[in-house]
Parts: C-alpha cells; structure tokens; sequence
C-alpha cells in the first residue's frame, strides 16, 4: 500500500518480546527490570493474525525483532506460522546471536532467509562489557557458521560509538576479506539509554574506510532498503552504512513496526501509533484488522523523524528499544 507520502509500505518489523538475555550499554539500563509480563506479550495466534493482516495490505517481507526474539519458547512455532502465510515472502531475524548457532539448520528449513546479528566489538573483553555478559567467542563462531549456512544474508549490525568502539572500524572492514557476511555500520540514535553516547556519523566511518581501502558500489544498494553498501575489491563480504541522523532515509521508509505488546508504531522517533490488542481480543476478522491497519497507516504515519531537532518534545518516544522492538 502507499501512505499518504507516497512511499510503498511492503516491510513490518515484529517484535516477540522486549526482554533479553544481555544488556547492551546503549539499549538497556543494567538494573532496570520493568519488563512486560509474559501474559502482556502476543501470543503466537496474534502474531498470527497481525502478519496476516499486514500481507493483505501489501506487506512482503517480515523481521522478527525483540528484545531478544530467540528468547521465546515458541519461537520456532511463530516462524513457522508466519511462513505459511502465503503473500510474505521474506522472513529476516534481528538477535545477538546467543541461542542462534544450534539452531540455524532448523530455521533455514522453517523459512529464515535472512539474519541480522549485533556485535559492536571484535575485543571479547569489550564486547563483554558493552553486552554486559555476552560471549564474544560463542557468537563469533556463529557469525562463521552462518555465512556458510547459504542465508540470503548474513549481516552484523555494528553500533559505532566514540570513545568506545570507533578504534575496531579497520578491523571490521577486514572482517569482509574472508566471511560471506555484510558488516552494517549504524547510527546510534538518540533513544533511551542511546542518547548517554557520542555517535559517530557514518561519513566519517566512511571516509576512514576509503583512506584505507579501494572501494567500490555494491550490487545491493539497488534493492535492499535505505543502506548502503560497499565492497573492497577481491572481498568476500561487503560493508554497508545505515544512516537515519546524517544522511535520513525517510522519503523511501518502507516500513512500519508492531512491538511485542501489540502496538501498531508508525515511526521509530514517534509514539504515534495504534493499540491492536483490543481488536484482537474482540476477535474481529483479519479483514478488518487488516483496513484498521491500513487507515492508521496512511493517516498516522509522519512524513519523517526529527531526531537531529533536539527542541522538539511532542509526541516523541520515550521508551526504550527493547520495548519499541530493535
């Protein structure tokens, strides 16, 4: 479907859960426990029912975010009903990575076409203190696994911040020499515990990278969403720049997001958006859910965030990422 915007909404963002098994210094507070209870989140019948009523109005490609989505017992259940679901087409995860490697055969054959893993040092101690308990070697091994698993993607979303990680940019880049992987450098942006550091703009990372490699355009800049993607000549791999505060991408958002209590959000910066619950719980038809989430689209979502506007407070999101889905 087109939102009023003109812009063609084909991709929903799906959170399971907002809790985790790590907690990330720019994500979550290291003794907040304001978690949603298990009975508050969507159950794999609702999650069911949303997808359904999302692929009615155009929606092809669905990620499952948290929190940590593999998290949830039932994950491998919700996979699988959203695999059947006939008009999606693309099934992405976003996760640490912590409870992935075991399982990565069974996914694949359940329809996971594509992973997203985060990981914002190659330093196990600094990727310890930044997680907050992680296992740097555990997902590492997984990272390698995947790339010869034959995902459509295999992809580390990398999380620059100054003073912190930005001295390992060369080391992820070489990263690409010999793993069949995407390496993702992403904005931080300025929500929840995000705001406590410094980004580093991905221009910079950039030209860093071309002080110290040849690079050239990647084949995936013309299908693939609002990254862009690089190779080094004679690389496996490929490195792309996410960047929603130097160089925003909202005149092409494809997207919009449900978080794992239900909540139908129009833009990651803004907390406009509708409750879906109720209307699960009353049990309407996915037809109707599906024109409910229609109309809320195209007469809610905004034409763009205003996350570089430091003045501006109305109607901005005030949770974190764990409960907005990652």
């Amino acid at each position: 479907m087109l939102d009023k915007s003109k812009r063609q909404i084909n991709y929903l963002r799906l959170s399971i859960t907002d809790h985790c098994n790590l907690r990330c210094q720019y994500c979550l507070p290291e003794q907040d426990t304001s978690f949603y209870k298990n009975c508050d989140l969507l159950n794999s019948e609702e999650i069911e029912r949303i997808v359904k009523a999302f692929s009615l109005i155009g929606i092809k490609k669905v990620r499952i975010t948290g929190g940590e989505p593999l998290i949830r017992k039932d994950f491998q259940e919700i996979l699988k009903k959203i695999n059947n679901i006939q008009k999606i087409e693309k099934i992405a995860i976003t996760t640490n990575g912590f409870n992935l490697l075991e399982n990565l055969d069974t996914f694949k054959k359940n329809g996971l076409s594509r992973i997203n893993i985060s990981l914002d040092s190659l330093i196990p101690e600094k990727y310890n203190e930044i997680t907050r308990g992680g296992d740097f070697y555990k997902v590492f091994n997984t990272i390698k696994e995947a790339s010869l698993k034959n995902f459509e993607k295999v992809r580390l979303n990398v999380v620059i911040m100054k003073g912190i990680n930005d001295n390992e940019i060369l080391d992820f880049v070489n990263l690409t020499k010999n793993l069949n992987i995407g390496v993702r450098f992403i904005e931080i942006m300025p929500i929840g515990e995000g705001k406590k550091f410094i980004s580093v703009k991905n221009s910079e990372i950039l030209s860093l990278i071309k002080d110290n490699y040849p690079l050239e355009k990647s084949l995936t800049n013309s299908t693939d969403g609002p990254a862009l993607y690089y190779k080094v000549p004679g690389f496996i791999g490929e490195i792309g720049f996410i960047s929603p505060l130097s160089n925003r991408f909202c005149d092409t958002c494809n997207r919009v997001r449900v978080t794992s209590n239900g909540f139908l959000k129009l833009c990651l910066h803004y907390d406009k958006g509708i409750d879906l619950l109720p209307y699960l719980k009353n049990n309407i038809s996915i037809e109707d859910l599906a024109s409910i989430i229609k109309e809320a689209i195209y007469n809610i979502k905004p034409k763009e965030h205003r996350m570089d506007k430091t003045d501006i407070v109305e109607d901005i999101e005030s949770k974190g990422m764990n409960k907005i889905g990652g």
